[in-house]
């Protein structure tokens, strides 16, 4: 059976999840705890990696690398961009971008890519959108985009009008992007934390518990829709 990685950025996103796990033992690796077990029928490493795109780029390749991870889900908050998609609603991506990137870097440099935009993986899609239809979430399907600073709405509404995007983080196309240059199947699950009406550091905080909760269930949920495939 495939082991899953499960990259968080904060302690609070993967508390949940370690509440669901039975870990069978911890590695330590670039300052970073890695715990090993499973959730459920399901083998996981899960780890959070600090905030950021280096330090979230860093810790998906030590789950493929050193753990030999099948896949990687990452998991945990956002904040909104999309006007229906309101808060603790779960975003999960069909493909991520860098907000705060030139284009040209990933197109005509390495990993030369089609366009700017990682796709996540369809298998973990397909099982994302069949656990959507009877979750207990409201889910939406979309772009995230990423970037290195919290966008308030001072900043949504240039980012929103250029690509669109559901939510708003700092990790998931960095994540994407180690996947994506590994040939791993990537896949991000995002529960908002703060929007356009209940924006800023302080929403995040008062919500950032309650929608982890939610993104692991949501992430647990549709794992075992994808290895009962």
């Amino acid at each position: 059976m495939e082991r899953v990685g499960i990259l968080c950025a904060s302690d609070t996103e993967l508390a949940p999840f370690l509440k669901e796990m039975e870990v069978d033992g911890v590695a330590e690796k670039a300052m970073l705890k890695f715990y090993e077990g499973s959730a459920g029928k399901i083998p996981v490493v899960a780890v959070y990696s600090g905030v950021c795109k280096v330090n979230a780029a860093v810790a998906a390749e030590l789950l493929m690398e050193c753990f030999d991870v099948e896949a990687v889900i990452n998991a945990g908050t956002a904040g909104g961009m999309d006007p229906e998609a309101g808060l603790f609603d779960t975003i999960i991506a069909e493909r991520s971008f860098y907000h705060d990137v030139a284009e040209d870097i990933l197109t005509e440099f390495h990993p030369w890519m089609p366009s700017v935009y990682f796709p996540s993986d369809e298998g973990l899609l397909s099982a994302a959108r069949t656990y959507a239809k009877t979750g207990e979430y409201p889910i939406f399907f979309g772009s995230i985009a990423t970037g290195e600073r919290f966008i308030g709405n001072r900043g949504r509404e240039r980012i929103r009008q250029k690509h669109a995007p559901l939510a708003v983080d700092m990790e998931t196309a960095a994540v994407a992007h180690a996947c994506y240059v590994s040939g791993v199947p990537f896949l991000a699950v995002r529960s908002i934390t703060d929007t356009e009406k209940d924006s800023g550091p302080e929403a995040f905080a008062r919500n950032c518990e309650k929608a982890s909760e939610i993104a692991a269930k949501v992430t647990l949920g549709l794992l075992e829709m994808w290895i009962g495939t």
